[in-house]
């Protein structure tokens, strides 16, 4: 099992860890299969009344789909097999809140379950990237998702960017990414705090809170995925391509902090 389960019956919070720090919390199908699972079983478990999402280790929240990953696509530009896109908590149709805890990396694939986040807590060592465009590849989802959450020039620098560039959690709460910025190893335990006293509120209350929130922008969003199957299926390089950019780098080049 890549994801770890928790709950604090007492406060009725409950934990999700990714728990591959090897692959520094990279999601293989299997993971992206287990996430999918743990949303759904929350939607019927009464007990668990808010749910926190963090990454094992120090050295990342999660980097995305795991390069080992073999996805099959079809052939046709007007659709796509993206096994992330399952992995939130709204795709599964729960509308309990959930605060994301980030410590180290988050970029790529990580956005799908920041992006469907109530909220994000960072310690002030994570860093927030997007390395799509560096590897001949679009960021689609990824970018639709950070656009609701953060301004548009900063979106756009830093889908752009690629891995020349990672945005410091200060950075990211000065542009509204993140809500709250932690000493080295704190988010986890700022964000079980945010939880539990949402946890103690009337239930009724607080989902409907966050369904009233995601319905004031679910039709933009809505129509910004629409097309972004045909964007990725005509911009990505081809696979055998886009690995050669990754040898390329050789585990990475250098970057600028901002």
């Amino acid at each position: 099992m890549a994801l770890r389960k928790e709950t604090d019956e007492e406060t009725g919070v409950a934990l999700l860890t990714l728990d591959r720090p090897g692959k520094l919390n990279a999601i293989d199908l299997a993971t992206a299969d287990e996430l999918s699972a743990a949303w759904r079983s929350f939607r019927y478990d009464d007990e668990v009344r808010a749910v926190v999402i963090t990454g094992a280790g120090e050295r990342a929240f999660c980097t995305g789909i795991d390069r080992g990953v073999d996805v099959p696509q079809p052939s046709s530009p007007y659709t796509i097999d993206d096994p992330l896109l399952t992995i939130g908590p709204k795709a599964n149709d729960l509308w309990k809140p959930v605060i994301a805890a980030v410590e180290g990396m988050a970029c790529g694939g990580a956005f799908y379950l920041l992006g469907e986040a109530e909220f994000v807590i960072a310690s002030e060592e994570a860093t927030f990237f997007d390395p799509h465009t560096t590897y001949g590849m679009v960021s689609a989802y990824e970018a639709i998702a950070m656009a609701q959450r953060m301004p548009f020039g900063e979106v756009a620098r830093m889908s752009l960017m690629g891995t020349a560039e990672r945005v410091t959690a200060r950075r990211a709460y000065e542009t509204g990414l993140v809500s709250e910025v932690t000493p080295p190893g704190g988010a986890v335990a700022a964000a079980l705090r945010a939880a539990a006293v949402i946890a103690a509120y009337p239930t009724g209350g607080v989902q409907g809170t966050v369904r009233a929130l995601w319905s004031a922008k679910e039709a933009a969003r809505a129509q910004a995925f629409a097309h972004a199957p045909h964007l990725i299926a005509l911009g990505n390089l081809p696979a055998e391509q886009q690995a050669e950019l990754f040898r390329g780098r050789g585990g990475g080049g250098g970057f600028r902090l901002r």
